[in-house]
């Protein structure tokens, strides 16, 4: 598992990816000109998306390509067919 970083004081505006739970650095990402104010990921988990006040955006193929996503089960019409079950409540008839 890895994590991407990034902090205000770093002397190249980079972004750091930490080998996560030892935290060990494994990369620095350049490219920024001025501190990197926001990060924000691809909802895939690979691209991640940096700004600064360098009024650049800058795309960061960071973690790889998205896994291989399974296909999508077949669509059932039936009523109530994604319920497991369906309880049944038996009324008493008064004579």
């Amino acid at each position: 598992m890895e994590l991407l970083s990034s902090h205000g004081g770093f002397t190249q505006n980079q972004l750091t990816l930490w080998k996560y739970p030892s935290m060990v650095k494994t990369a620095e990402l350049t490219g920024h000109t001025s501190r990197v104010l926001f990060m924000a990921q691809s909802p895939d988990g690979c691209t991640v998306a940096s700004a600064g006040p360098d009024e650049t955006l800058r795309l960061w193929d960071v973690f790889g390509d998205p896994k291989v996503a399974k296909p999508a089960p077949k669509a059932v019409r039936e009523p109530f067919a994604h319920l497991n079950h369906i309880r049944c409540a038996h009324l008493n008839h008064i004579r």
